[in-house]
């Protein structure tokens, strides 16, 4: 390799190849611009199997980099960036000083219990925490889980993990995850689930302290395959206390495993709450939060300039906004004189409805002198406000927040769509509740502003049983006391 491969993307050089699979190579590297060591992995091109596998390649490495957007957690291993360098994508990762699993397991040899529950705490943490998110690693294996110099404990390869309702990327024939790991649903060629990831962690744990796979390995992928889907495992010998919990994520059958949440409890009882459990913090947005609140006028004081002030400048800037205000008061008495005696016409603010609330799509009132103005015309009335509450990102943060909400706060959802859409819909508050309880979350991907009010984006529902599905919609949204509403919603 020259000195000028060394470079990816102009900024990350590469040190020291570090790891290499099926799907690729790792490289410890250096980014140049923040001074850090990262991990960069090189995602292999197919050869002489034509554009569309390149283009699937390519995919594969954008789908990765989204899913591991999504899990932010402090034992997964995060991607900070993807870049096109040589015709394929790179991966820039978290580097962490670490062997394998599989390593380990192969120069020490097996764990014993006491060792292998500390670092499995941690290991059900994250994937509890990536099932929580909608996403299915699939590859749950001793060769993904990272064994940090510190004790701490990463998964990382999310490269055939699947976002719930994210497309799958596999070629048909392919087989996804590692035979002597697989749950024996997916052996038999059904969909991975969060129960798969059960099973594969159990796989796991079994291989950490016996020494070999439940269903021990063989040079013929298909006759491994076979076994594994028989669900016939070697009963543990090595597994003491751990052996009942490991036997339950063993199970045949899906339904009778334990969720990764009840796993996760389970393991914290055997650890005796020794190992620290990491919390990941709730995300800024949280469903039933209020929208943005109108921009500040020109006549507000900045607020920087307030929380640095001493009590004293706290007093006399109050008696100089009351001042201010007294000398707005007026100059709006003033006006209204000036206006009325001008116009004829009695005075009446801006925006108000006859009911006396504020009409949709009507432009806010700021300050005195603005109230008294006389009626907008019919053109004026109907332009876009333009303080940020009514700002393209904030319907955009509206429609995040609607199905943030859902389905766990109903009400919430139900209170952000408008009359017209509950009529022409035909909808009522039950069926909007019995269309709801079929899902376990719902999340938006590619959010865009297409103007005059409309917005477009992909929406995946996830079913209690695992399933999913995604569908693009577009949205008309609507204004109603200061707040954006969803009035239309359609497929084209």
């Amino acid at each position: 390799m020259t000195e000028e491969s060394r470079q990816v993307a102009g900024r990350y050089e590469l040190v020291e190849l570090i790891g290499s699979g099926a799907m690729g190579m790792v490289w410890r590297g250096q980014d140049k611009i923040l001074g850090r060591v990262v991990a960069v992995k090189e995602l292999l091109m197919p050869v002489n199997q034509g554009e569309d596998k390149v283009e699937e390649a390519r995919n594969r490495a954008m789908r990765e980099a989204r899913i591991a957007a999504r899990l932010q957690h402090p034992n997964a291993i995060s991607v900070f960036n993807v870049v096109e360098h040589e015709d394929r994508p790179w991966l820039i990762m978290e580097y962490l000083p670490s062997r394998s699993l599989a390593v380990k397991l192969r120069e020490d040899g097996p764990l014993t219990v006491d060792e292998a529950i500390p670092f499995a705490v941690q290991l059900a943490g994250v994937l509890a925490a990536a099932h929580r998110a909608g996403i299915v690693h699939r590859d749950v294996k001793p060769g993904n889980v990272l064994l940090g110099d510190d004790g701490t404990v990463k998964v990382t390869d999310f490269g055939i993990s699947r976002a719930v309702g994210d497309v799958t990327l596999t070629a048909t024939g392919e087989i996804s995850g590692t035979p002597a790991f697989l749950a024996p649903e997916v052996a038999r060629g059904e969909d991975a689930t969060f129960a798969s990831d059960v099973f594969a962690l159990g796989a796991t744990l079994y291989m950490a302290v016996e020494g070999a796979p439940p269903f021990g390995t063989a040079d013929n992928a298909i006759a491994l395959l076979y076994r594994v889907s028989s669900g016939s495992i070697s009963p543990p010998k090595q597994a003491g206390k751990l052996e009942p919990l490991l036997l339950k994520l063993l199970e045949l059958k899906p339904e009778n495993r334990p969720s990764m949440e009840e796993v996760a409890a389970e393991l914290r009882k055997l650890d005796g709450g020794v190992t620290p459990v990491a919390t990941v913090p709730e995300p800024p947005t949280l469903p039933g939060a209020k929208p943005p609140v109108l921009a500040a006028s020109a006549a507000e004081p900045a607020p920087a300039a307030a929380t640095a002030a001493a009590p004293v400048d706290r007093r006399r800037r109050g008696m100089i906004l009351a001042g201010a205000g007294a000398l707005l008061v007026v100059i709006a008495v003033i006006l209204t004189v000036v206006l009325t005696r001008n116009s004829g016409q009695p005075t009446q603010p801006v925006a108000a409805s006859s009911t006396g609330t504020p009409a949709p799509n009507a432009t806010p009132s700021y300050s005195a002198a603005q109230s008294v103005a006389p009626p907008a015309s019919p053109r004026s009335s109907s332009a876009s406000p333009s303080s940020a509450a009514n700002s393209p990102e904030a319907m955009q943060a509206a429609l995040r927040e609607y199905f943030g909400s859902l389905p766990g706060n109903l009400e919430h959802g139900w209170a952000m769509l408008t009359d017209g859409f509950k009529s022409r819909n035909n909808q009522t508050f039950d069926r909007y509740k019995s269309w709801w309880t079929r899902f376990s979350s719902v999340t938006v991907a590619d959010l865009t502003v297409l103007g005059d009010n409309r917005l477009r984006a992909s929406i995946t529902y996830h079913y209690a049983n695992g399933k999913s599905e995604t569908e693009l919609h577009y949205y008309t949204m609507v204004q109603a006391n200061g707040q954006w509403q969803i009035d239309v919603e359609s497929n084209k």
